[in-house]
């Protein structure tokens, strides 16, 4: 984010129609955007913030089909047909990716890397071999080695060739810029608070609507439809940290290990140079009390492994998990005709984000996708996969939270979100999220109120980040 440039689409504030209205400007809302707009449909992509700069954003981006050990398990959990298929949407839509950067001639750093999936535990290597072996079956050019070219020990390690990354930000600009390139609106800072059906779909923000024959929710949670997705997906988070990089430490090609807590690295650069950037194990949004302790459990372990520099940056995402480690995404149903999601993406969101895209712009022309089996949101899944959580946060009173923190206290029935600025002066929010009320947890890393049941994440001041929720928690008065 710091080394791209920034963009300047409006925002929505005047109604409007349009074939199809896409709400994110992520992977999957630009993606789609893009399909549709090169085939001449009429579309408008609605961003809550700025395009590139959340969940996409920031991604390590990661361009691969090569998903830790994942075409083993989908051949013994979901059938042989259902691995196929994944392996074909995400390396076809490495392929594509990769095609359209050069197409339109996208300047995002891309990269063709090989991708390692690796252990440092004997005991694990068995289940490289075996993932080796699925992805082969599948038709995927995959291979086990002794080790990973990695500056500290492992026993073993599954190698797919010629796979990329890139700078995700960029990318998504550049897409953004071929969108409206073949006709496409794009408007930023214009945050979608409602969607209902009608004659037409009607997308409401800011106090304007856009109505629209299709609507692509495109939101990391989508934010309406007769599917509780809240219920079908676990919020998961993770903490990342780029170190400068120094010569003994440069590592050639993009790594996740298998064993646990897991690690996953790659190389990039800003603006000062090359970036060693390392992603530590997930946790469960808004149900960890000391997100901060994730970030220090990671610099050990970096400075345990591999000679890295200062760290530059530090930063959290969010993502959500399904239970069989497959997206949702594609149209809903009967229920809700016109109407197309995308979710579930398990950190594997920029291939297999890329795929979705390709999916919903194929249903809305009315063309056979595929994947649309693979990733059909209205498959059977098992219910309560997400429990939710309650708050880490709670507090007896106000005097508890120090300086540059935030807790959360009880007033009669009533909680309260309460956070002090640095000078300690404090500042109170509702503490019940206002998607589907469950207390927030605060984040003392980000800085953020996070929601253990549902993910939402907002602001210290109460705006709203990452949905499900549309609205900001509300003010309180603590006297």
């Amino acid at each position: 984010m710091a080394g791209a440039p920034e963009t300047g689409y409006p925002a929505f504030r005047k109604s409007a129609s349009s074939d199809v209205a896409i709400v994110g400007g992520g992977i999957v809302g630009l993606t789609t955007a893009y399909v549709l707009a090169q085939a001449g449909v009429s579309v408008a992509v609605l961003e809550a913030r700025k395009i590139g700069r959340q969940v996409t954003g920031r991604s390590t981006a990661k361009v691969t089909s090569q998903h830790a050990l994942i075409y083993n398990y989908l051949i013994e959990k979901s059938g042989f047909e259902t691995a196929r298929l994944y392996a074909d949407a995400n390396q076809t839509a490495v392929r594509r990716l990769c095609d359209w950067v050069r197409t339109e001639s996208i300047a995002c750093n891309l990269e063709r890397k090989d991708a390692y999936a690796y252990t440092s535990r004997p005991a694990r290597r068995a289940a490289i071999e075996a993932e080796a072996e699925a992805a082969r079956c599948l038709g995927l050019e995959a291979e086990a080695l002794a080790s990973a070219p990695l500056p500290f020990a492992t026993v073993g390690a599954l190698r797919f060739r010629n796979q990329a990354q890139f700078n995700p930000v960029r990318y998504l600009i550049g897409l953004a810029a071929a969108v409206t390139t073949h006709g496409g609106r794009i408007f930023e800072n214009t945050r979608v608070t409602n969607v209902k059906s009608g004659k037409r779909w009607r997308v409401s923000a800011g106090g304007h609507h856009l109505d629209a024959e299709k609507v692509v929710l495109a939101t990391n949670l989508p934010i309406a439809g007769p599917i509780q997705f809240d219920k079908l997906t676990q919020p998961r988070s993770h903490v990342a940290m780029a170190f400068r990089a120094s010569p003994a430490g440069m590592i050639d090609g993009m790594f996740i290990d298998v064993d646990r807590p897991t690690h996953s690295l790659r190389m990039g650069a800003d603006r000062e140079g090359p970036l060693l950037i390392v992603l530590g194990a997930k946790f469960k949004t808004g149900q960890e009390g000391d997100v901060a302790r994730r970030f220090r459990q990671l610099e050990k372990w970096v400075r345990d492994n591999i000679p890295a520099g200062d760290a530059a940056w530090r930063w959290v995402n969010e993502d959500y998990d399904s239970p069989d480690r497959i997206p949702y995404a594609g149209v809903v149903g009967p229920k809700a005709p016109g109407l197309y999601v995308a979710t579930g993406f398990n950190a594997w969101g920029i291939s297999n984000g890329t795929a979705a895209g390709m999916t919903i712009a194929d249903q809305i022309q009315g063309r056979e996708n595929p994947w649309a089996k693979l990733y059909d949101p209205t498959r059977k899944s098992p219910k309560g996969f997400n429990r939710g959580g309650d708050t880490k946060s709670l507090v007896r009173k106000i005097e508890q939270i120090p300086p540059g923190e935030g807790g959360v206290i009880k007033r009669g029935k009533e909680k309260i979100a309460v956070w002090k600025s640095i000078g300690g002066t404090p500042h109170a929010l509702s503490a019940s999220c206002t998607h589907m009320g469950c207390t927030v947890t605060w984040n003392n890393a980000d800085l953020t109120w996070d929601c253990p049941c549902h993910g939402s994440i907002f602001s210290c001041d109460g705006r709203v980040i990452h949905g499900p929720a549309t609205e900001a928690l509300s003010r309180k008065k603590l006297a």
